[in-house]
């Protein structure tokens, strides 16, 4: 399929795990992809190298999201190698679980810059190219809406906020029909998380259908809503985690 012919999507936290996936997916599709990465520089290559070997194009740019400068400059660097952009994946995040009294400021202020505030400067940078029918996508977590134990309750806060931040997006944005979605994994095997980990059993003791998702599954579900069959959905929140929420 190349459902994404002549298109240019840039994905942040591009190099591993559900990013990653994203990244392939959508040069898979067609689309002219740069993602960004923080230290991991062979993994970002190897990613490159993989979707080229694919016949695909991929542009590996270091950036940090706890550093505004940074992500706004990636959205500026991919318009001017790629020539333009059409679609952000706002994949980037971190994870930290611990008592809620524990937490400092510090760790506060940077679980929030990193999985909320990139994500606004990185879409308002956007916003500034993308055309007419554009796409803005953004990674969340099934743990916005249900906190199954303890110790996540900053993280999950950091997730809840993209909720509002994507239907208020979706609604400023609606007259450009420009498209803003919130795609919310469960447990997904990845190297942060892998299905054989130590806590992967009560994972999937919460879920109805019993086994880790992929992260494959996540971006096929990104490569629809940067699609033009995802032309009409708009400020959702899109879970996908084996009925762990239901």
């Amino acid at each position: 399929m190349n459902r994404l012919s002549n298109k240019v999507a840039l994905v942040t936290g591009g190099s591993r795990g559900i990013g990653a996936a994203i990244v392939k997916r959508l040069a898979a599709e067609g689309a002219s992809v740069a993602f960004t990465y923080v230290s991991s520089a062979d993994k970002a290559q190897a990613v490159a190298r993989e979707v080229a070997a694919a016949g695909g194009r991929a542009l590996p740019i270091a950036a940090d999201n706890a550093n505004p400068a940074a992500i706004a400059a990636a959205v500026e660097n991919t318009v001017a190698s790629l020539g333009r952009i059409d679609i952000l994946v706002n994949s980037a995040g971190i994870f930290d679980a611990k008592p809620f009294d524990t937490h400092s400021l510090e760790e506060y202020d940077r679980m929030m810059d990193v999985n909320v505030k990139a994500v606004f400067v990185a879409s308002q940078a956007a916003v500034r190219h993308l055309p007419e029918g554009g796409r803005i996508i953004t990674i969340g977590s099934n743990l916005a809406d249900r906190v199954p134990g303890p110790g996540m309750a900053l993280y999950s806060m950091s997730k809840s906020a993209l909720i509002g931040l994507t239907k208020g997006m979706a609604r400023d944005l609606g007259a450009k029909r420009i498209t803003v979605n919130l795609v919310q994994p469960g447990s997904t095997d990845t190297d942060m998380n892998p299905a054989g980990g130590e806590h992967a059993d009560w994972q999937r003791s919460l879920m109805a259908i019993p086994q880790f998702g992929s992260a494959d599954n996540i971006a096929a579900m990104v490569a629809l809503l940067a699609s033009e069959e995802g032309r009409s959905i708009t400020g959702a929140a899109l879970t996908i985690d084996g009925g762990t929420n239901i």
